[in-house]
């Protein structure tokens, strides 16, 4: 119980700030406009994640790196009474999980998809053998721990896993958010299958984007979220074996293939060979 006391006291700035900036947040509210053909909505978990960085070690200064530390560990807490919510949405849906259940498999193939044009882009800007470790998946914790198993802590495949890591930890779920309400304005798919498609194995990137979905599509809500959230969940379970025994490899070869031909020459000082 001491323990517990000293702990709230030692990051109490962290609490108080945290409610501060949820409740300005949400005094803005959802905003949404239209840009071009595409819509979009931009949620109060934007708005505080934008003061919050602000507010940051790099920045002004309020919060200190040991309390950057801090927070990050209540992330998962946070999340918590969402992910108890999509459990009962999929107990109570559980005969439409069942009959969905071979798209939801499938899908999780679109997940190694995205390297076919990650690979090439990484090669483009002149990224070596780093872009294995960036493009083979979405790369959170279990994909951290498969490329230092893989490849060892101190390879450039490693190092690429972990850049993407560190951005997607940063700017991920504001992406999924944006990227959600794009794809959504196009009326080109289902709204199942966007709330499939929601679930690329990261809980708060999940959240984010079904959320936006859920705001645009407001009569499919529960589906949308029971979907991301059963998906979410496969992603998880299968992800690493898909990781380790299809994509990896998939990238490996990929690269082998391509970097010859269009990736870029540079000196053994880095600099780019004209």
């Amino acid at each position: 119980m001491h323990y517990i006391i000293e702990k709230v006291k030692k990051e109490l700035k962290v609490y108080i700030t945290a409610l501060i900036l949820v409740i300005i947040s949400e005094c803005i509210g959802t905003i949404s406009f239209q840009v071009g053909w595409g819509k979009i909505v931009l949620f109060p978990m934007l708005f505080a994640l934008i003061m919050a960085v602000i507010l940051g070690p790099e920045l002004v200064g309020f919060f200190k790196l040991e309390d950057c530390k801090a927070a990050s560990t209540l992330v998962l807490i946070a999340i918590t009474p969402f992910m108890a919510k999509l459990g009962i949405l999929a107990g109570g849906n559980i005969s439409k999980l069942v009959a969905l259940g071979p798209a939801l498999i499938l899908q999780e193939f679109g997940n190694l998809g995205t390297m076919f044009l990650s690979i090439p882009v990484a090669l483009l800007l002149g990224m070596k053998r780093e872009a294995i470790g960036a493009c083979y998946s979405i790369n959170r914790e279990t994909n951290l721990g498969l490329s230092i198993h893989a490849f060892g802590p101190d390879s450039p495949e490693t190092r690429g896993t972990f850049a993407i890591y560190i951005i997607g930890s940063v700017i991920g779920t504001v992406y999924m958010g944006f990227l959600a309400s794009l794809l959504a304005s196009t009326n080109l798919f289902h709204p199942w299958a966007l709330g499939m498609a929601c679930g690329v194995g990261s809980g708060s990137m999940m959240a984010a984007a079904t959320t936006t979905l859920a705001h645009i599509y407001p009569e499919y809500a529960n589906d949308i979220f029971m979907l991301g959230g059963a998906s979410d969940m496969l992603t998880g379970i299968d992800g690493i074996y898909m990781g380790m025994f299809i994509g990896i490899p998939l990238a490996v070869k990929l690269y082998e293939w391509l970097e010859p031909k269009i990736g870029i020459k540079k000196d053994r000082g880095g600099r780019i060979s004209l």
